[in-house]
């Protein structure tokens, strides 16, 4: 006798449910002792199982076991995936030849033009020779080591993917601001993106896209590192001061103009902080997508794990460490000179 047959014999589905689980199937532990002392086996009530899908299979035959449910879902998920395919691939293409691109440029420049262009980039963004310093130093080093090839093809995944996320997050966070029902909307969408294992996003971008193209591992990183910018585009907006909300509309500003002239400028901050955030977890999500084919420091890594190479693992791992520094102290950089320019 199932743990759970007063569940169906008290709804008075045994008809439905049809012989028990006990005179067919996969005979349980509970049921082999039984036989072998000639009696059933009481099972005592600290031991009582879950009342799962498999524990109430048990008890009736019809009810479905776990493994039908999973097994539905994959089967449902292919049953869609073309026509899903046939909608997402035109629309994603952009990424995949944005990422080719991208990579062609930073490996097709010379280091000898690269690397004065990076430090001119940090000095217009930062106005600080420590900072142009410490460019030249990471690369320099990098390319020592004969790692500047695979710097370069993570820095170009950076750079599509992190611009990409800036311009579908910010338009987001602005709309979730100006409504409270867009919000309401997207924030269990945020909570399950942020949440969600990255592996997870790989699972079902494998079975639409081929491991060759590059905006498998696109999408994956920009769905992994969108959030923070959405979050704090949505939160800078809403924190500026209601005052200056109330001197525009006193001086006649449309919404257009508002949002353009007064909430955007004081949301930079924030804005800015969900930028730097943003490209730290692209960062991140890359090594995690070297799984499939995304080019870089991460294959490196994954070539340390797999062929237990520690040294290999180790220095990729800092060199993955040094462009985390640059990037975050460029971005910051940028923030301050913004907080600079406002607090004047």
């Amino acid at each position: 006798m199932a743990t759970y047959d007063f569940i169906f014999d008290g709804l008075g589905l045994r008809n439905w449910c049809g012989s028990s689980a006990d005179d067919g199937g996969m005979t349980s532990m509970a049921q082999l002792l039984a036989q072998t002392s000639g009696g059933d086996v009481e099972v005592s009530p600290w031991e009582t199982p879950f009342p799962s899908m498999d524990a109430l299979h048990d008890a009736c035959p019809s009810f479905p076991q776990s493994r039908e449910l999973t097994s539905g879902l994959e089967q449902g998920f292919l049953a869609i995936k073309d026509s899903l395919k046939v909608v997402v691939d035109p629309l994603t293409q952009p990424l995949s030849w944005a990422l080719n691109e991208a990579l062609w440029v930073m490996q097709a420049v010379p280091w000898f033009v690269m690397i004065p262009l990076l430090m001119l980039v940090a000095w217009a963004v930062s106005r600080q020779m420590k900072l142009v310093g410490l460019v030249v130093i990471c690369f320099g080093f990098l390319g020592f080591v004969d790692y500047y090839t695979y710097t370069m093809q993570t820095l170009a995944i950076i750079f599509v993917c992190a611009v990409t996320c800036v311009l579908l997050g910010v338009p987001i966070g602005i709309a979730m601001s100006r409504s409270d029902r867009v919000q309401r909307i997207m924030i269990p969408i945020l909570d399950m993106l942020q949440t969600l294992p990255p592996f997870v996003y790989l699972i079902p971008l494998i079975f639409l896209f081929s491991v060759t193209e590059p905006k498998l591992y696109g999408i994956a990183i920009i769905l992994y590192a969108i959030v923070p910018v959405v979050r704090l585009t949505d939160l800078g907006i809403r924190l500026v001061d209601p005052d200056v909300i109330e001197a525009a509309d006193a001086f006649g500003m449309t919404k257009r103009q508002k949002l353009f002239n007064v909430q955007i400028p004081l949301a930079l901050p924030n804005i800015m902080a969900g930028v730097n955030q943003t490209i730290m977890m692209s960062l991140a999500m890359v090594v995690i997508a070297s799984l499939v084919s995304a080019p870089g420091l991460g294959v490196l890594v994954l070539r340390g794990i797999r062929s237990l190479e520690l040294g290999v693992g180790l220095l990729s791992g800092l060199g993955i460490v040094l462009l985390a520094i640059i990037l975050d102290r460029v971005t910051k950089a940028a923030l301050a000179r913004i907080n600079v320019s406002q607090s004047r």
